[in-house]
């Protein structure tokens, strides 16, 4: 490099002066994993949204036993948010300033697939340099059907029927898709594969209840409690059920 003398370069390491030494990496990430799991199931008029209230730092570090992992939007639309906890509180901090914004503009509320719309040009618009956060964004439509939305990081899109993020994915996902879609379901006796239809509010609380129960004892960052908000066109009922604590 023009200016610098080859006595001002940093001296190669010689790996041959220590045999038998371990070669160190030294490194440096803007990103940190604070775990959380979220779980979404949508129903004819109502959604349910779930998260575990643990947050953690590394594997064993816990810095928090009471914190939600969902964002209430609007009257009928949350945000549920996980991973890195800085940027969750930033993402949601934007996303909740923009919906204010748009309410003064056009005096009205902004409707779910609208702030999905939003919330994916967001995620989009910060492709080089991504938000680390897993989202799951649930509400009702305009004819008041539930609805979910799930996302990458780069702000891809997909409308779904159910979702499951973070930290107990690989054991929630499963158990939604053989409850929810019968993938791979027949009746017992014949070849008739078993007909998917939506869950009832009662199977919906309660399939979101095992996904949390299941994924708990087999992972350490799912535990504490379970925050789950319920939408329906009366509003947004929140409802706590106890996990372990260990």
């Amino acid at each position: 490099m023009l200016g610098i003398t080859p006595s001002q370069r940093a001296p190669i390491p010689d790996y041959a002066a220590n045999p038998g030494q371990p070669l160190q990496r030294h490194g440096w990430s803007p990103y940190n994993d604070n775990g959380g799991s979220t779980v979404a199931v949508a129903g004819d008029d109502f959604v349910v949204v779930a998260s575990d209230t643990r947050l953690t730092d590394g594997r064993y570090g816990i810095l928090s036993r009471n914190c939600s992992k969902v964002f209430k939007l609007t009257d009928s639309t949350l945000l549920a948010a996980c991973g890195c906890w800085a940027d969750v509180l930033t993402l949601t901090k934007l996303i909740k300033a923009r919906i204010q914004i748009y309410k003064y503009t056009h005096n009205r509320t902004m409707l779910t697939p609208s702030a999905a719309q939003m919330l994916a040009n967001m995620l989009y618009a910060k492709r080089f340099f991504p938000y680390f956060v897993r989202n799951i964004l649930a509400g009702l439509d305009e004819d008041g059907k539930g609805i979910i939305y799930g996302y990458d990081p780069v702000g891809c899109m997909e409308k779904l029927g159910h979702a499951a993020d973070g930290s107990g994915v690989a054991i929630m996902q499963p158990l939604l898709d053989n409850q929810v879609e019968k993938l791979n379901m027949v009746v017992p006796g014949t070849d008739q594969k078993v007909e998917k239809k939506r869950p009832t509010l009662e199977e919906a609380f309660e399939l979101v209840h095992d996904c949390f129960i299941a994924a708990a004892e087999r992972h350490i960052h799912v535990a504490d409690s379970i925050d789950i908000q319920i939408i329906t066109k009366a509003g947004i009922e929140e409802r706590k059920v106890t996990l372990r604590k260990d």
